[in-house]
């Protein structure tokens, strides 16, 4: 196939061009001018420099590419995990105009199958459960981050609304491995080991993993899939109050301290407390089923979880999922 990625210098997107390459596909890769359109030569594709806020040079781009399918990586996050919440207007903005140029300019081409990045830990679920692709963005999160998830909300009716695209919405865990923030020697290690992260309050939110690599081999396989919504999560759901101390065991760092919600709300703000108190698992059953997905298991994971503790925390076992 012919395919261009956009934010094809990501976390994501790099090792994403990788694969396609190794695959044997033609891959455009478009991206703003810098030190990534060298990397993208390295791998043998070809690069397209366009800013996503342009929309001409957005058309531009998709004219001269011609792809089959478009595969929007586009995210605006930062060097450093402390600002994701600072950051997070410019992530929305990105999605919001940046987005809607890309899915324009792919009707006007007549692209046949366009495939974004969603996130799968948004999500809203029936109280006790993992949240399966029904589950609608949750649209009441606070600040900054309802604001995130109505943009992307919005985003993934417009792509599935599409009636001239295949639209494919892969709705993904927080990112782990190598190019991300959860590796030993990544920037959330740093803080861990640093004593910068605190459990806020019960640290009840449940946070879905994936592996960089298991998400690219989903991406990959939603190429020729059924259109629709796929959750890209590893089968290791845990709340905030176990993963990070597992995390930090592995990466043999000292084991965080709690904070209570109020003590919190002072440097966290109202997001970072929803970060550790409202947040929610994602089932990968459909992707399993439709994509082949074969998720590793979390690289941290606490040994002695099983579906009973999960059932206890008001979680469905491993089998339900």
């Amino acid at each position: 196939m012919r395919i261009l990625v956009a934010g094809a210098t990501g976390a994501l997107g790099l090792p994403l061009v990788r694969v396609l390459m190794a695959l044997g596909h033609d891959v455009v890769g478009m991206t703003r001018a810098g030190a990534g359109v060298d990397r993208l030569r390295e791998l043998g594709a070809k690069v397209t420099i366009a800013d996503a806020f342009d929309s001409a040079a957005v058309r531009t781009a998709l004219d001269v590419a011609q792809p089959d399918v478009v595969i929007d990586q586009l995210t605006w996050l930062p060097a450093d995990p402390a600002d994701i919440i600072r950051s997070m207007p410019d992530d929305t903005r990105l999605h919001r105009e940046g987005g809607a140029n890309l899915l324009v300019a792919s009707r006007d081409s007549g692209v046949g199958r366009y495939v974004v990045q969603s996130r799968g830990f948004y999500l809203d679920p029936p109280k006790g459960h993992l949240a399966d692709e029904s589950s609608r963005v949750r649209y009441d999160a606070p600040g900054e981050v309802g604001e995130s998830a109505r943009v992307l909300g919005a985003y993934e009716d417009d792509v599935l609304g599409s009636p001239s695209i295949d639209g494919v919405v892969l709705r993904y865990g927080f990112f782990y491995g190598p190019g991300t923030w959860y590796r030993p020697d990544g920037a959330v290690a740093a803080q861990v080991r640093n004593g910068e992260v605190k459990i806020i309050g019960d640290g009840g939110a449940v946070w879905s993993f994936v592996h960089i690599d298991d998400a690219v081999a989903a991406t990959v396989a939603s190429l020729t899939a059924q259109p629709g919504v796929y959750n890209i999560v590893d089968d290791d759901p845990l709340p905030a109050s176990e993963w990070l101390p597992a995390f930090a065991r592995w990466i043999d760092a000292p084991l965080p301290t709690r904070v209570s919600v109020k003590d919190a709300l002072e440097f966290a703000g109202e997001e970072g407390i929803y970060y550790h108190t409202g947040l929610t698992g994602a089932s990968n059953k459909r992707a399993k089923e439709l994509l082949g997905f074969s998720p590793r298991p979390l690289a941290w994971k606490i040994q002695t979880s099983s579906p009973g503790r999960l059932r206890k925390q008001g979680l469905p076992g491993r089998r339900d999922r």
